[in-house]
């Protein structure tokens, strides 16, 4: 029988060949690291059979898909560990999660972090046991008497969930027996370094109404040293915790009166405005206009937009005018439709690139908030480009244009990753597949590598994803471009071509922060609260050896507030050296130190925060190196 494999190729396969038996045939080396298979796009076991036609993919650690198999994989080997250490816990579930996995139990006694190290020492006994992953096929009949049998309700309540068409598999891992889809590693052996993190709780199924469970978190890499260098990069983060940092630099809060809202103080409200004046800048010059639209709007333009059957889990909802149904807005675009549909549009205004710096909400489920990554009101920087067919590559090349030169300026890099149609999608799949050849021709055309993720598209239309890397190693999704031909269709959208028609333009959705709150907590992480000059809430601060020179040190501040320098003067009754370290610990750029001498000479001593000493300056030769580092946004 013929095979297809992933770079078009074919092989010539004997009947009853595995993906293995594939694996083998391309190479003894792919085999050797072969951790799954991909049959006709479907993750699975490398002892799956593969016929006639199949287009089969060998999946090594090398992809994201087989990284995920082996935490999986580790996931399992932590529920057997829990099963032998403690044997009438109840078993949940257990994920492969970004940088590791984690799995829900429910134990009679609670246990902490103490006791982590017991379940390592267990977990460890049973990789060196080479304990095989038995599948088993089962019908539904079969998985109730068995979870039942077993006395496993979270299992037995998941079994509900699960359509009736679907194939259900069962997995065995020694004594443990668990309900899922797999695929899971042949070897065990090959995890060679494993940690586990923490101890927190989770509501069953992410629902506060449901039992409270004991969820562990841990991670896994095929050498010691990959472990070792990612919770080095933990502990670095750890440091860098825009939560602790927010606090300490007095940038931002939350509230228990408003979960997930944050409030900003003076200093942070500073870095928010500097990021959203550069939004400006940028796309003014890039050729944008900016609107605002309400933050509240009616049932019926949500359920045009598609958003109330596909999002209203996620919408704040609420009633007036005579009991109708209004939502607070999730997301922009549908009032930006209604922008463009205000006004008759000719082929010749397009492309017409609309800005909007929107405050949105949605409804994150508590357990998932955390600081201002995961938060339920947030500042989106949405933009929308309105275009012809024959525009789109021209109007992509030239928001990723856009991209470099603001990442650039956070002297980020970044990677691409093209998301295809999901399954809760609308529209035709022609119109799809359409516009998802159009993105790859794209971004072909402009020599950008890229990663596909399948079936993680918007429910409108697919979408490049541009994930940046931060001072650490971390990435970071932020950036987004989306291409929708759903919207104008829904919303009714024309343009009158030049020809007399009437014709739909094609639309994108991009942003560049994604969220500026969570863009400024990952630029806190980024630069360890050490921000830029630019950025840096107090740009300098002013420090007087003794009270003799306070007013000299006030004419100083005053002359650098009205050059456009933010700026403070420490007035305290404390040692020169205690309130340099203040400054240092708030992580102010440049301190200017005053005494008898430089008030003799007038003229100030200098500090950088990273640098140190500088010397003696003109006041006037100081500002103007400030104003060219802030000009050209220079980080050091």
């Amino acid at each position: 029988m013929i095979i297809l494999i992933k770079d078009g190729s074919k092989l010539e396969m004997e009947a009853g060949a595995s993906v293995m038996d594939v694996a083998k045939k391309i190479s003894e080396g792919l085999a050797r690291n072969a951790i799954a298979g991909k049959v006709n796009g479907k993750l699975c076991q490398l002892a799956t059979k593969v016929a006639e036609g199949d287009l089969v993919e060998i999946v090594t650690l090398k992809d994201k898909e087989g990284l995920e198999v082996f935490r999986h994989s580790s996931a399992h080997i932590l529920a057997l560990a829990v099963k032998r250490l403690y044997p009438n816990t109840k078993i949940s579930i257990g994920p492969a999660i970004e940088n590791g996995f984690y799995y829900d139990f429910d134990f009679k006694e609670p246990i902490g972090q103490d006791d982590l190290p017991k379940i390592e020492e267990e977990m460890g006994k049973i990789i060196k046991e080479k304990v095989p992953f038995e599948r088993m096929e089962v019908t539904r009949a079969e998985a109730q008497k068995i979870f039942t049998e077993l006395n496993e309700p979270y299992k037995l309540d998941i079994l509900e969930g699960i359509p009736d068409d679907e194939v259900l598999t069962i997995y065995k891992l020694g004594e443990l027996v668990d309900l899922c889809r797999g695929p899971h590693l042949d070897d065990i052996s090959i995890i060679k370094a494993f940690k586990l993190q923490s101890v927190t709780g989770a509501y069953y199924k992410g629902d506060e109404h449901n039992k409270m469970l004991t969820r562990i978190y841990g991670t896994s890499f095929p050498k010691k040293s990959e472990l070792d260098e990612y919770l080095t990069m933990l502990e670095e983060a750890k440091k860098r915790d825009h939560r602790k940092l927010g606090k300490e630099l007095g940038l931002f809060f939350i509230s228990e009166y408003a979960p997930g809202m944050p409030f900003y103080m003076p200093k942070g409200m500073i870095l928010k405005n500097e990021l959203i004046k550069y939004w400006r800048e940028i796309h003014k010059k890039a050729g944008y206009v900016e609107i605002e639209t309400p933050t509240a709007m009616s049932r019926e333009l949500w359920e045009v937009s598609g958003h109330w059957d596909h999002y209203r889990q996620n919408m704040y909802t609420f009633k007036a005018d005579e009991d109708k149904d209004y939502a607070i807005k999730p997301m922009n675009c549908p009032g930006c439709m209604l922008f463009y549909k205000e006004n008759i549009h000719s082929y010749k205004d397009l492309p017409l690139r609309v800005g909007e710096l929107g405050k949105v909400h949605r409804r994150e489920a508590s357990g998932t908030l955390h600081g201002l990554f995961r938060v339920r009101a947030f500042t989106q920087d949405d933009a929308h480009i309105f275009m012809l067919p024959e525009q789109i590559e021209s109007e992509i090349a030239n928001v990723l244009k856009l991209v470099d030169e603001a990442y650039k300026v956070f002297n980020l890099s970044y990677t691409l990753e093209l998301s295809t149609m999901p399954e809760d999608h609308i529209g035709d799949v022609a119109d799809w597949e359409k516009v998802e050849t159009a993105l790859k021709n794209t971004l072909k055309n402009l020599g950008k590598e890229y990663s596909i993720n399948e079936g993680d598209g918007a429910f409108y239309g697919p979408k490049i994803d541009i994930h940046i890397k931060d001072a650490i190693g971390r990435t970071w999704q932020c950036g987004t471009i989306q291409l929708d031909m759903q919207l104008p269709k829904r919303f009714e959208l024309y343009y009158i071509d030049a020809d007399g028609s009437k014709q739909e333009p094609i639309m994108i959705h991009r942003v560049i922060y994604g969220s500026i709150d969570r863009f400024l907590g990952i630029m806190t992480e980024n630069f360890a609260g050490a921000f830029p000059l630019w950025l840096a809430p107090v740009q300098v601060q002013i420090i007087t050896i003794s009270e003799k020179q306070n007013d000299y040190a006030r004419e100083i501040a005053e002359k650098l507030d009205k050059a456009g320098i933010r700026v403070e003067f420490d007035e305290r009754n404390e040692k020169v050296g205690y309130k340099i370290r203040e400054a240092q610990l708030q992580k102010v750029p440049y301190m200017v130190v005053i005494g008898d001498e430089e008030m003799a000479e007038n003229k100030i001593s200098v500090r950088h925060r990273k640098a140190g000493d500088l010397g003696k300056f003109n006041l006037s030769d100081f500002v103007k190196s400030l104003q060219h580092e802030i000009d050209t946004k220079e980080i050091k």
